[in-house]
C-alpha cells in the first residue's frame, strides 16, 4: 500500500512540475504522468533514474529490488523539483 501511496504522490508532483512547464492538462494517472516525464529530452538523468523506480514491477513477494524506499523518494522529488510550492 505505501508503493502506492508514493507513486500517486509522485504523480502529483510531476504533474505540478509538468503544468508549470506549460503542459496545460497532464494525464490523470500517476504512471503516465511519470513516464512522460521520464520521455523529456530536458530532464537530468538523474531525476529520471529516481522516478524510474515508480515505475518499477514489485516481486512475487512484493518488494522492489534493493534498497529503494518510495517514501523517501516521492519527498526527495518534491524537493528537488517544487521547491518553491507548499504542496
Amino acid at each position: 500500500m505505501a508503493r502506492v501511496c508514493a507513486r500517486r504522490a509522485a504523480g502529483v508532483v510531476i504533474g505540478e512540475y509538468l503544468l508549470r512547464r506549460g503542459y496545460t492538462k497532464p494525464d490523470p494517472s500517476a504512471y503516465d504522468r511519470l513516464t512522460l516525464f521520464n520521455s523529456l529530452p530536458d530532464v537530468n538523468e538523474d531525476l529520471k533514474a529516481i522516478t524510474s523506480h515508480f515505475l518499477m514491477h514489485v516481486s512475487t513477494d512484493r518488494n522492489l529490488p534493493g534498497q529503494i524506499d518510495l517514501i523517501v523518494e516521492a519527498e526527495w522529488l518534491k524537493k528537488n523539483l517544487l521547491w518553491d510550492s507548499t504542496i
